[in-house]
């Protein structure tokens, strides 16, 4: 290495180091761990991980609920939920009564018919992984991050539990860990599909209605998913991006 080079570098080094004076320690925290322990790499790029959900073959079971909490430690206590089912009736006078007892773990109750039923179906839902989250956009601390396969998580080392993420969230999937008392969310099994296993909501599933897959691989079953199906996303028009995606869902969804 030449003299000038070896300069060079040190130069470099000491304006690093110079910078770090005025960057919040919280910020150099999320910089340092900004995403390169977590994700996986294939082929030499990134994943880019997505859940589809076939509406129609949901049968309101709650498995996906149940084996949530038990694979991932959620407490067993209502209000807490990484996944959860909602029941939506649809009546003839156009009301539409959307319930979710328990998060549907425990099923649910028969349906109302005090007056004429349209239809009736279940939808699953959960944290919607946007590429444009706005969790991620209002963390103050950088404890909400989006890793490189796209899996918008959580790290609760560097969480003060101030709930902005909380509040920011349009699809209610996250809540203040009772014990933790740091934000708490769905993370795909983030444990399991670094694995190359699936989620375990995906795994217990008796009708397959929920689909897992990397978007950047062109084998992936949820791929074939989006090109099988008319696709629908939840609350399009905040432009979040989301990447659970759900197929022929009805319009009274939201």
């Amino acid at each position: 290495m030449k003299a000038e080079d070896r300069r060079e570098n040190l130069t470099r080094r000491e304006l690093l180091k110079s910078l770090a004076k005025y960057i919040p320690a919280a910020g150099l925290l999320w910089i340092s761990s900004g995403n390169l322990s977590f994700g996986t790499e294939k082929n030499g790029r990134n994943a880019n991980y997505g859940m589809g959900i076939y509406i129609k073959r949901c049968i309101g079971c709650g498995r996906c609920a149940d084996a949530c909490k038990r694979e991932n430690n959620v407490p067993l206590e209502p209000f807490f939920y990484r996944t959860w089912v909602e029941r939506y009736s649809v009546y003839m006078d156009g009301e539409v009564k959307v319930e979710s007892p328990n998060g549907g773990i425990d099923g649910f109750p028969p349906v109302e018919h005090k007056k004429p039923l349209l239809r009736s179906f279940f939808v699953p839902k959960l944290c919607n992984h946007c590429d444009k989250a706005p969790c991620v956009q209002v963390c103050p601390v950088g404890a909400t991050f989006k890793s490189p396969d796209g899996v918008v998580l959580v790290d609760e080392k560097y969480c003060i539990g101030c709930r902005y993420c909380i509040q920011a969230c349009p699809y209610g999937a996250r809540y203040l860990h009772p014990e933790k008392r740091v934000a708490d969310k769905c993370t795909f099994c983030y444990h399991r599909i670094t694995k190359g296993m699936r989620p375990a909501c995906v795994e217990v599933c008796p009708t397959n209605a929920r689909v897992f897959g990397d978007m950047n691989t062109l084998s992936s079953p949820l791929l074939r998913f989006k090109r099988m199906n008319e696709i629908h996303v939840l609350k399009p028009d905040l432009n979040t991006e989301p990447k659970v995606f759900y197929a022929n869902m009805d319009g009274v969804v939201r």
